[in-house]
This record gives C-alpha cells, structure tokens and sequence, in this order.
C-alpha cells in the first residue's frame, strides 16, 4: 500500500496552490474551524478533535506544503512569509472570508502571524503550545539536529524509524499513548520524498522575532499548553497570555506537546467552550 492509498480517505481533496499539490480535509457543517499542525506533523494530529467538533463545525485541515502528503514547494521557500501567503492564496480558494483559526506549535506561529497580518480573516484563535518565541535555549531537538553542519547534509538518513520514535516519545508525556501506528504514520509521512529536505530548509530559515507585535492582535484568543511539554516550555505560554490583550491560558497537567492528540477529549470541549462565548 502507498502512502496516498494509506494516509488519504473519502475526505481527502487535493488542491494546485502557488504551484504545489496541497492535501487537504474538509468535514462537517457550520462555521469554518482552519486547523495548522507543527512540524514534523500532518493534519492527522486533529483526526480525533475532528470527530468530536465536526457536529457543530465545519473543520478545514490541510497538510502543510513539505509535510503529510502535500508536496514539497516548487520554489523551495518555507520562509514564515511565504507560508501567509500561501494559508491567505488557501483560503481564498476555498472561499473562506472569515474562520476560527487554530494553530499547534508551527501552526501556532503561523495561525498568529496571520492574525496579525490579515486580521480581517480571523475570529476567533487558538494557539496550542505555539511556537515564535526565537531563543537558542528554546529550540526542540530536531530542529538542533537539522541546524548541525554535518547532521543537516544526511537527516533524510540519519531520522531513522528509531530517531523518529524517539522524537514522538518527546511530545507524549503519558508513553503509553504512543502506539506503533502513530509511530509508523509520523515516520512514513516524515520520510516521504521531498519531506526531510523541506524540514531541512525550514530548520535552517532567518527568521524575524515578531513577538513584540503580539499586542496588537485583536481577536480573542485561547491558548492550550501542556505542563509537561519538553518542546515548547510552559514559560512560554505564560508570554503569550501577558502579550495577547484577549486571551486565557489553560495549562493541562501531565500532558505533553501536542494536547489535541494526547487528551482530545477535554481540549475539543475547552475549545468548544471557547467559540460559544462561554
């Protein structure tokens, strides 16, 4: 079986944008919910929040251009900039003036970069244990592995099924959630061609720090945090609750980076809470 054949459904779209095919789910009915994942991911961490949300929502998910089984940039650019644009060219297509956009640690940098660039597209936010803050001392592994000269030249081979294993240990806190399936699907859609050398060039990305400008955003925001994230440390999620004027953190405990996968029971239901005003 391929990856196609093993990692698209019935819900599956696919869609030409900026010159790239982008893998994309639309499920449910009413107001639109756009859903980002992090790096290394595919929108596959949302499979259970979108069976709970989409009886009230319509949910949006795609892979990422150089992730799941969106292909890899014509232009090789995963500059923060061309992935607005991307998310804004995305939209438009879809015909989405206005969503609730949620974003998990890459997502989450993006989803509030485009808050702040297109704030007439975005209701509501939700950033799940988001990334942006840019110092050295908070940088997750396979971003310290892609970013060693001699590691960067061979990550495609060095990320074996093992290496892989252990990255996804690190975002789980509770271990027996980790199952060989979920294993197997982040190194197969990792390993694709065209993936690892993507990650590469992301990894290796300048980037401008723009988290001083996250007073300016507007929109109410809600933001998800494990306690025990070994990615993305708690402290940072304290920063983003002092510097989004409308925003409320909620921290879960003994829950590691990737809350939505790890517990969706009651984040779908803080979410939920979150978009009903209550």
């Amino acid at each position: 079986m391929n990856h196609l054949q093993k990692y698209a459904n019935e819900q599956s779209r696919f869609l030409v944008i900026d010159g790239s095919l982008v893998h994309y789910r639309v499920e449910g009915n009413g107001y639109p919910i756009v859903l980002l994942h992090g790096a290394f991911s595919s929108l596959h961490t949302y499979d259970a929040w979108c069976d709970i949300l989409s009886k009230k929502y319509q949910l949006i998910r795609l892979d990422l251009p150089g992730f799941g089984l969106s292909g890899s940039r014509v232009d090789h650019d995963y500059s923060m900039e061309s992935y607005l644009q991307f998310m804004l060219h995305f939209l438009d297509r879809l015909r989405i003036k206005k969503c609730h956009l949620v974003g998990s640690s890459l997502g989450g940098w993006m989803a509030w970069e485009f808050a702040l660039m297109y704030p007439q597209k975005v209701n509501k936010l939700t950033l799940i244990s988001s990334a942006g803050f840019l110092e050295d001392r908070n940088v997750p592994l396979p971003f310290k592995m892609a970013r060693t000269p001699f590691l960067s030249k061979v990550i495609k081979y060095a990320v074996k099924k093992n290496v892989l294993e252990q990255f996804v240990r690190q975002v789980y806190a509770d271990q027996n959630k980790v199952t060989p399936d979920l294993v197997e699907r982040y190194f197969e859609l990792f390993s694709r061609e065209g993936n690892p050398e993507a990650f590469l060039s992301l990894a290796n990305g300048k980037y401008k720090d723009h988290t001083k400008k996250l007073r300016q955003i507007k929109c109410s925001t809600l933001i998800l945090w494990g306690e025990e994230d070994a990615w993305l440390p708690l402290e940072n999620g304290y920063r983003f609750r002092d510097r989004i004027p409308k925003s409320k953190l909620i921290i879960y405990e003994g829950v590691g980076h990737v809350p939505m996968e790890e517990i969706p029971l009651e984040t779908a239901k803080d979410l939920q809470a979150f978009l009903q005003g209550r």
